[in-house]
Order: C-alpha cells, then sequence, then structure tokens
C-alpha cells in the first residue's frame, strides 16, 4: 500500500506474524512495541542500506505497531502468516502511544 506524507499506519497489532517490504520511494519508519504497549523500537525500511535503512521488517503477532513516510510517499507490501483475518485486529484509541 501506498503512505503519503500525511498520512500514517496508525498504532495497531494483529494475531499474526506480519513482514513490511520496502517497495519504492522515500524510508519509511516502522515502530514495533510488545503486546503490552512498552519497550517500542523502530527500523527504518528504504533503499539506502549504506545509511542503516532495511528492506524489510518483521512485527511479531501480537505486538503494537506503526509506521510512517520519511519521505513525500513509501510504497510497502505487507505479507501476513498465517493470513490476516480483520476478527484478529485491534486499532489502539486515537491518542494511545507506547510507554518507553
Amino acid at each position: 500500500f501506498l503512505l503519503q506524507a500525511d498520512e500514517v499506519s496508525a498504532w495497531h497489532k494483529v494475531d499474526a506474524d506480519e513482514m513490511w517490504l520496502w517497495q519504492a520511494g522515500g524510508p519509511l519508519v516502522l515502530t514495533i512495541a510488545t503486546p503490552e504497549g512498552t519497550e517500542p523500537g523502530a527500523v527504518t525500511l528504504g533503499p539506502d542500506l549504506r545509511a542503516g535503512h532495511t528492506l524489510q521488517g518483521v512485527v511479531p503477532a501480537h505486538h503494537w505497531q506503526a509506521a510512517e513516510t520519511l519521505g513525500a510517499w513509501t510504497l510497502v507490501s505487507c505479507v501476513v502468516a498465517p493470513g490476516f483475518d480483520f476478527a484478529g485486529f485491534e486499532l489502539a484509541p486515537p491518542d494511545w502511544r507506547p510507554k518507553a
């Protein structure tokens, strides 16, 4: 899917492992927190491996995640295994943030 500069993938979690794959555009910051909503950490997906980017990132099942582009836009693919089902999806309240 495409994330533009004025958009984010809001905090949410799913009941399966999710792999994010950078495809094109600017780098993207994928932030991951524990199932309890603590210990947030981030990985930058993007094309510049020398700058510390990676082409893919994995969010373990039941972990909180959020993402935003660092450029004008980013195109990513997401692979969920076992398959995605909205019954296993939870969106955090709009003002929710993980605890450091």
